[in-house]
């Protein structure tokens, strides 16, 4: 399939959403910056997990990764070029705050404001992220995300950011995925710092969401202008069969994936079945004194946010399996086209949105991130042609539109990722960019997806700016 056979079969009539519609890509500042030492950055949790044996595939790093420290000018230029018109990208704690305590790095608040003010000046809105994973390795040493002072660090953390970059966006973000910085961190030992604790994983959760409300509060306080909120990870799941023993392993999964997280945010409390599941290690519907929930949390954890963030990759089948040692199987509905295995079915990001917009929040709804993994590589015409990109893209992005249809308010859709990057226990073995990074010579290469991306992210932007157009001439009649 040729980039012009893909550009005319996939490319849709104008979608139907808000003319104020944000498209845009996302990163990582650990999977993207490198710089490690360099600027006055601290060592983080993952600058420790990637020198541990076996953790990564074959032992890679992140401290090069695609030097975008150094390259941000140029990689702003290619997104403009690119026109992207939003770029949600996030801070690293260990840059800016080295040890996760006292004042900021000057270097690390000069490097984040010549980027933001770089968006800025190209016409890129930037959405900011203020925790994607980069613990300062000192509050690890001091107990992590399962001791309680770490939540209160990072309110002191977000004050400061506030003062010093909370002018250069509009949008801020608190926390990314709660679900991987605690479970996969702290209890299935796939992500920094690599435990293998359940109590451990669920104070950490716990104090992720405590640390999300006391840095809304602190921008609250410092920022009233700006919009906040919190983006979770949201599988979709759904039992393998209809028995009942699978249908009780998929809601048992739901807790353990999504509701923990949801329900305290925009419920303002743990419910009975939370609690039922993870009682063992702390969570009580009830607040205590001296308890993992303590007076006042969830009143800090629940303040109002201004919308929610959504990310979503995998749409799931849960199947109950009393050898497995979590009681259930989990597989993939097919088609699974991608390097990762993952599925590419549109409606389950429609479902996703819909639920999340019905059972827990009315509030306005951002994909904050969304993509697929291939085997790319460049060609004999210097082209990275990526047609099975070009496919999900134009599927998951009309699974926006089609959910707006269907009654959620949905702004934003970011595609995942804007570069190939650092990812994670991965390491560079996975490529979700729409930019092709060649790791030896850090050359980038525009994927095909990158120019399906700005030809249709323009087609949507002609379109409603001649509604905005005509609309105006009408109210002058």
């Amino acid at each position: 399939m040729t980039m012009t056979e893909t550009t005319r079969d996939l490319t849709p009539d104008r979608l139907d959403l808000p003319a104020d519609f944000a498209w845009g890509v996302a990163t990582a500042a650990y999977q993207i910056e490198g710089a490690v030492a360099e600027g006055g950055r601290g060592p983080s949790i993952w600058d420790t997990f990637v020198r541990e044996p076996g953790r990564i595939f074959h032992g890679e790093t992140a401290d090069v990764t695609v030097d975008h420290y150094h390259r941000w000018a140029d990689d702003l230029d290619l997104m403009a070029e690119l026109g992207i018109p939003a770029y949600r990208l996030s801070l690293s704690w260990a840059r800016l705050q080295p040890t996760g305590r006292g004042a900021l790095n000057p270097e690390g608040v000069a490097f984040y404001r010549a980027l933001l003010e770089g968006c800025h000046a190209r016409g890129i809105q930037p959405y900011v992220t203020l925790y994607h994973w980069d613990l300062p390795q000192a509050l690890q040493d001091e107990g992590g995300w399962p001791a309680r002072e770490t939540a209160y660090r990072f309110g002191e953390y977000a004050a400061l950011v506030a003062d010093a970059l909370g002018d250069l966006a509009e949008h801020w973000i608190t926390i990314n995925e709660p679900v991987c910085a605690s479970f996969l961190s702290y209890s299935w030992g796939m992500q920094a710092p690599g435990h293998t604790d359940d109590t451990e994983a669920t104070r950490a959760a716990h104090h992720l969401l405590l640390a999300h409300g006391l840095a809304l509060a602190a921008f609250r306080e410092r920022r009233p202008a700006v919009k906040l909120g919190i983006t979770n990870l949201i599988s979709n799941l759904n039992p393998a069969s209809d028995s009942e023993a699978d249908a009780a392993a998929t809601r048992i999964a739901d807790i353990r994936f999504n509701r923990i997280f949801l329900e305290p945010v925009y419920h303002g409390s743990y419910g009975e079945d939370v609690a039922r599941v993870f009682g063992m290690h702390g969570i009580t519907v009830d607040e205590t004194d001296d308890g993992l929930v303590r007076r006042g949390d969830l009143a800090v954890i629940s303040a109002p946010t201004d919308f929610a963030g959504v990310n979503h990759y995998t749409n799931t089948l849960i199947a109950a399996d009393p050898e497995s040692p979590t009681g259930t199987r989990m597989t993939q509905v097919e088609p699974t086209p991608t390097t990762f295995d993952w599925s590419d079915t549109p409606d389950a990001l429609r479902d996703v949105l819909l639920r999340v917009s019905r059972e827990f929040t009315p509030l306005p709804l951002y994909v904050t991130e969304n993509g697929a993994t291939f085997a790319d590589y460049p060609t004999h015409d210097g082209r990275v042609h990526d047609p099975e990109r070009v496919h999900y893209l134009a599927g998951y992005t009309r699974a926006c539109a089609d959910a707006v249809a269907a009654g959620a308010d949905v702004r934003g859709y970011f595609a995942w990722s804007f570069l190939d990057n650092f990812e994670w226990s991965w390491g560079y073995s996975m490529r979700f960019g729409l930019v092709y990074v060649d790791y030896p010579s850090l050359a980038r290469i525009p994927k095909d997806s990158a120019y399906w991306y700005r030809d249709f992210i323009a087609a949507q932007t002609a379109e409603a700016d001649k509604a905005r157009v005509t609309d105006a001439a009408a109210a002058v009649a």
